[in-house]
C-alpha cells in the first residue's frame, strides 16, 4: 500500500469516526444535563430551620441540615434564598435519628455487632406557590451508613451526617425541582 494510500484511509476512518460520534450527540438535544427543570417564573425559595423531633442527633443536626439545603439549591439553580413571600418552600423535619447494629459477629460464645448504622429520616413539606398542584408531604427521605465497631460512634456520627444529609438532600432535590 503506497503512503498517499494510507493516510487518505486513516483520515477516511477518522471522518467516518467523527461523523459517527456527532451524529450519536446529535440525538440528545431534547436532553438536558442541568440538574433542575424548573418554570422561569418561579426565582425564589425559602428552607426555614428543620425542626429536630428526635432530640436524638448533635446539637446543631437541623442547623447543618439547613444550612446544607440551602447551598444545595443555590448551587444548582438559578433560586434566591428568601424568608419572605418564597415561590418555593421548603419545611423540613428530622423525625427519625437511629442507631441499629447490624452484621452480628459471635467472640468467645458472646454475640456482638460488627457494624453499627445510623439512620436519619427526613419529613418534607414542599410548597410551590406558583403550581400548587406540585405541592406535596412526604415522610420517605432517609438514608443511613454504616461504621464499624471498631471505631469510637463520636468519630464515626460526624462523618456519616455529612454522608447521610447529602443523600437525603438530593433525593429531596430530586423530587422538589428535578422533576426525576
Amino acid at each position: 500500500m503506497t503512503h498517499k494510500l494510507k493516510i487518505f484511509r486513516n483520515n477516511l476512518l477518522i471522518i467516518i469516526f467523527l461523523s459517527a460520534i456527532s451524529v450519536s450527540f446529535s440525538g440528545c438535544g431534547v436532553y438536558s444535563f442541568s440538574p433542575a427543570s424548573i418554570n422561569p417564573d418561579i426565582k425564589t425559595i425559602a428552607v426555614p430551620l428543620y425542626a429536630d423531633l428526635t432530640g436524638m442527633g448533635p446539637a446543631n443536626l437541623s442547623r447543618r441540615f439547613t444550612e446544607k439545603t440551602r447551598d444545595y439549591y443555590q448551587r444548582n439553580t438559578k433560586l434566591s434564598v428568601v424568608t419572605q413571600n418564597p415561590d418555593l418552600q421548603l419545611d423540613c423535619s428530622v423525625v427519625g435519628y437511629q442507631f441499629t447494629p447490624v452484621a452480628p459477629t459471635s467472640s468467645g460464645g458472646t454475640e456482638q455487632a460488627a457494624q453499627t448504622r445510623l439512620t436519619v429520616t427526613v419529613e418534607v413539606t414542599f410548597t410551590n406557590n406558583k403550581t400548587p398542584d406540585e405541592s406535596f408531604e412526604k415522610t420517605q427521605f432517609s438514608a443511613y451508613g454504616d461504621f464499624a465497631a471498631s471505631v469510637q460512634q463520636s468519630t464515626a456520627e460526624a462523618q456519616l451526617i455529612e454522608e447521610i444529609s447529602d443523600q437525603i438532600i438530593l433525593k429531596i432535590f430530586n423530587q422538589t425541582v428535578a422533576n426525576w
